[in-house]
């Protein structure tokens, strides 16, 4: 029986966990997911896909113990906390981990952001990190607090940089029902995209294929400025697309959690998904994604 430790275990843990059960394996003798778990509430919901919760909280190292030595697989998917320019919940979780056997793999779903500005250009994995803003700072962060950890203590890792993560239910609804200005299209930027669902089947299988220490870009195969991406967010909502606006009126608009987006354009390529792991995109493009079903 594989063990599986689930740390995040949000939408796209469920996701990863529902398709597992659809399409269960012998490889192992069957898996047996775990799930670190703070809150009650949702303890049935974790129950009802075959997850069995672990009380804990990343935020209170000591109330982690239980998952020393638990597990042959951990999967983390938890974001930091929402400050500071460490990820201390990563730390937490590595010191955890280091109080018994430690798990033969981790996978780890980082940030696109970690790249920072690429002012439009192709970006391969190789490419130094250059964080611009604090929150991409902290995955940084725990990028390296893994690498580190998983090279001392003979763990084979996997970071997956994943950008916008999009699926019917998760998409930028109120921003472009509000009509809220996107930039024209000389001044846009480059954005990237991957399915909820092609995610989950992602991260799935990088546990198994991926190499020893190595980074993915996790992104499908659009190629979309950010303007575009509202357009046909809009079309899937059947309302009027976003008006265009230079950059100084959208700026002046927006959130300054969007400004940040707005600062930062690249390209990524999805070649080592596709040659290393072999993977297929069972939405290969936004427009399938949204339209597709």
């Amino acid at each position: 029986m594989l063990r599986v430790l689930i740390i995040g275990c949000g939408d796209i843990a469920l996701r990863l966990v529902r398709q597992q059960r659809e399409q269960p394996s012998s490889r192992y003798g069957g898996v047996q997911f775990y799930a670190l778990n703070r809150s009650p509430s949702r303890i049935p919901l974790l129950r009802e896909v075959g997850i069995r919760p672990i009380g804990g909280d990343l935020d209170d190292r000591r109330s982690l113990r239980r998952l020393a030595g638990m597990a042959d697989v951990v999967l983390h998917f938890a974001p930091p906390q929402g400050e500071g320019l460490v990820d201390w919940r990563t730390r937490h979780l590595l010191a955890t981990l280091a109080m018994a056997t430690a798990p033969a793999r981790l996978l780890y779903i980082s940030t696109t952001g970690v790249y920072g500005d690429c002012a439009g250009a192709w970006v391969e994995e190789t490419r130094p990190a250059r964080p611009g803003n604090a929150r991409a700072r902290r995955r940084w962060d725990a990028e390296r607090q893994l690498r580190s950890w998983a090279i001392r203590a003979g763990v084979r890792l996997s970071i997956l940089r994943a950008p916008g993560i999009y699926a019917k239910g998760r998409l930028p609804e109120a921003r472009v029902r509000q009509g809220l200005p996107a930039l024209l299209p000389e001044v846009d930027i480059h954005t990237n995209h991957i399915h909820a669902e092609d995610l989950a089947r992602l991260a799935w299988q990088a546990v198994f294929w991926a190499r020893p220490q190595r980074l993915y870009n996790a992104v499908d195969e659009s190629s979309l400025k950010m303007g575009d991406w509202f357009d046909c967010v809009a079309a899937h909502l059947g309302v009027p697309r976003p008006p265009r606006l230079p950059y100084e009126a959208v700026m002046s608009a927006v959130t300054p959690a969007m400004q940040t987006f707005l600062k930062e354009s690249r390209r990524l390529s999805n070649r080592r998904i596709r040659e290393e792991l072999g993977f297929r995109f069972r939405y290969p493009d936004v427009h399938t994604g949204l339209f597709g079903d």
